[in-house]
């Protein structure tokens, strides 16, 4: 069972990479996605140039056919599933570990910053204060959370797993009966090395300014393409747009809050 969803892993980053695209406009989702669907064109021509058929599954007791029954459709050589889970697991890694240099995110609070007392004067007071309540404590340590990017470490874990799933993919593709080692070994082997061309073409891309280029272009314009996520950590900029817009309705609370007792008074 865990084999079959295996087998699925390519429908669903497809879902995947036409999600991010979509709410991100990243160009790098974009190209990885290219990149993707290059990788899949490739596969597709190497498997009419080798002609290699899938393994045969042996049927006890059928006499007919020779050979016993082919499991699958079409050619077996590459496997499409190494190679397309490998593409992936390999350029997510490149991109992590090489090109993803994220700037460290500064905390964003209304701390640091100038206020103004009920006179409009500025005044540097904090205006740290946890909620109260049975949670408080936890309140306060969630308040004192520095959001920080993603460390090497961490982008090496995630790397490996990427790295472990398609391993696993491929497994599921001989252990199923519709390739044979060999076919797995050649799609992932090809996968990888497609994936480090692909790499080193958007690294030229990049540096020749052609990338940059492209966004400008109209219709990159029109799809609001945008080239972020290298240089940005993948939740900081909407992480900080929420904490300026929690930390503004926090300050007005406490603002009504003292209105209140100053009526009071």
């Amino acid at each position: 069972m865990v084999c079959a969803f295996l087998s699925l892993l390519p429908q669903a980053l497809c879902v995947v990479y036409a999600t991010l695209l979509w709410s991100t406009r990243e160009a790098e989702v974009l190209l990885m996605f290219a990149g993707q669907l290059a990788c899949e064109a490739i596969n597709f021509v190497l498997k009419r140039l080798i002609k290699e058929e899938r393994p045969r599954l042996i049927v006890v007791g059928n006499t007919e056919g020779g050979g016993g029954v082919a499991v699958g459709k079409g050619y077996g050589m590459p496997s499409s599933h190494a190679q397309f889970t490998a593409f992936w697991a390999v350029a997510l890694s490149l991109f992590l570990l090489i090109r993803h240099r994220p700037l460290g995110a500064a905390r964003v609070t209304t701390a640091d910053a100038a206020r103004k007392d009920d006179e409009g004067r500025e005044t540097n007071e904090s205006t740290f204060s946890p909620r109260p309540g049975r949670f408080a404590a936890l309140n306060a340590s969630i308040e004192k959370y520095q959001h920080s990017p993603w460390s090497l470490a961490q982008r090496a874990v995630v790397s490996a797993g990427a790295i472990i799933v398609a391993a696993a993919v491929a497994g599921s593709r001989v252990y199923l009966g519709y390739h044979t080692v060999r076919q797995v070994v050649a799609g992932s082997v090809a996968g990888a090395g497609c994936a480090a061309a692909w790499f080193a073409v958007t690294y030229l891309m990049r540096e020749t300014g052609m990338l940059a280029w492209a966004l400008e272009l109209p219709l990159a314009r029109w799809f609001r393409l945008r080239d972020l996520v290298v240089g940005e950590d993948f939740c900081q900029a909407g992480w900080e747009k929420w904490e300026v817009r929690r930390q503004a309705a926090l300050e007005e609370e406490r603002r009504r809050l003292r209105e209140k007792e100053k009526k009071a008074q």
